[in-house]
């Protein structure tokens, strides 16, 4: 499958609608970057009229995920994925349109080759912020990705 931002749209809406549903987004995708948009509105707010917190992480975890799947799948070879760790930092209320941009394609990159050579588990730490209009970071969430080559 080639990865464009259409398809994983279109994929979210199949395979992950409460993702669709409440806004999110894939705006760009390439080797190493991808950035995923989200926009407060009434369907993903809080009680304190803010982006509720999971929101934010359903598009950050989207925004690494998507960089795993693309590169799994220009790997060839069937590789399991599974998230073991998450951290959040809140900076600030998360209103208007957020960005939530992943520049970890690389790392994930040289993970997963790790994994093919050596033919054991890997773990990846990769990371995705959360940017507002003006230019402010209002989360950042550090993911963990286990990989393993599937025997």
């Amino acid at each position: 499958m080639k990865f464009t931002p259409r398809k994983i749209n279109a994929f979210l809406f199949f395979k992950l609608p409460a993702a669709f549903i409440t806004g999110i987004r894939v705006k760009s995708i390439s080797n190493d970057n991808s950035v995923v948009l989200v926009k407060h509105k009434w369907i993903n707010q809080n009680p304190f009229k803010s982006m509720f917190w999971a929101v934010q992480g359903m598009a950050s975890e989207l925004s690494t995920g998507i960089l795993v799947m693309k590169e799994i799948d220009e790997s060839g070879k069937k590789i399991s994925m599974l998230v073991t760790n998450m951290n959040a930092i809140f900076t600030k209320k998360a209103t208007g349109r957020i960005k939530f941009e992943c520049n970890d394609g690389a790392l994930i990159r040289e993970t997963i080759k790790k994994a093919v050579e050596t033919g054991e588990g890997q773990t990846v730490i990769v990371v995705s912020e959360g940017i507002n209009e003006e230019g402010v970071s209002v989360s950042r969430f550090e993911y963990e990705w286990s990989l393993k080559v599937k025997s």
